[in-house]
C-alpha cells in the first residue's frame, strides 16, 4: 500500500490500513480517503475500521453498473467522528450471479443500503434481514437502475399513448406553445421537432 499522506489522523489510519494486504488507497481529499480492495478482504477492513480506527457511522453504500466488464461496484462510506476522515471503500463483485454479503452484523444501516440496492440493481446480499421492495411497491418490471434497461421502451410497451388535447391546451398551441411532437417522432427526427 502506498501511503498518500502524512498527519496524525491521516498517519494513524495509514498505519492501521497496513495491517491488511492488498489495499490501493488514495486521497481524494484532506479528509477523503478511497481504498480499492478485493471483495473478499471488505469484512476484514470493516472490522478493523470500526473496532480500531473509531469508523462507527456507515453513511452510505452505493452502487456503479459496469455491464461491458460484468461487474457492479459497491462503495461503503464510513466517517470517524475521531479521526474526521471519510473512507470510501471500493470493491467489485461479478454482475452475474449479482451476490454479496450483508454487512448488517457490523453495521445496522447497512440493511436499508442493501435493500434499495437490490430493489435498483437486483443484487442479493446474504444475510440482510430484509430484501423485501420498500420503494418499487407495485413494479414489476427489470431492475431499473442497470444500465441496460430503457426507461421509455418499458414506458412505451406498458402505457399506451393517449393523445391529450384539452380546451387550454389548443388555446395554448394557436398562439404558437405547447408541446406538439411525440418524443419517438423527435428522436426518429435526428433530435428536432
Amino acid at each position: 500500500m502506498k501511503l498518500a499522506k502524512s498527519g496524525n489522523k491521516a498517519g494513524k489510519l495509514e498505519f492501521l490500513l497496513q495491517e491488511i494486504a492488498g489495499l490501493r488507497t488514495q486521497w481524494a481529499a484532506p479528509r477523503r480517503l478511497r481504498v480499492d480492495l478485493s471483495a473478499e478482504t471488505l469484512p476484514a477492513l470493516l472490522a478493523l475500521l470500526k473496532g480500531r480506527a473509531g469508523y462507527a457511522h456507515l453513511s452510505a453504500i452505493s452502487c456503479v453498473d459496469w455491464p461491458g466488464q460484468g461487474e457492479f461496484e459497491l462503495v461503503y462510506h464510513l466517517w470517524s467522528y475521531e479521526l474526521n476522515v471519510l473512507v470510501m471503500a471500493h470493491i467489485r463483485i461479478p454482475r452475474d450471479p449479482g451476490v454479496y454479503l450483508s454487512v448488517y452484523d457490523l453495521y445496522h444501516p447497512a440493511a436499508f443500503f442493501e435493500r434499495d440496492i437490490h430493489e435498483m440493481f437486483g443484487l442479493y446480499f446474504e444475510g440482510s434481514p430484509d430484501m423485501g421492495k420498500f420503494i418499487l411497491t407495485e413494479w414489476d418490471g427489470p431492475p431499473p437502475m442497470r444500465k441496460e434497461f430503457d426507461g421509455e421502451a418499458w414506458v412505451m410497451n406498458q402505457f399506451e399513448w393517449q393523445e391529450y388535447r384539452p380546451d387550454w391546451l389548443a388555446d395554448i398551441e394557436a398562439k404558437g406553445g405547447g408541446i406538439t411532437t411525440r418524443p419517438e417522432d423527435i428522436r426518429n427526427n435526428g433530435g428536432k421537432p
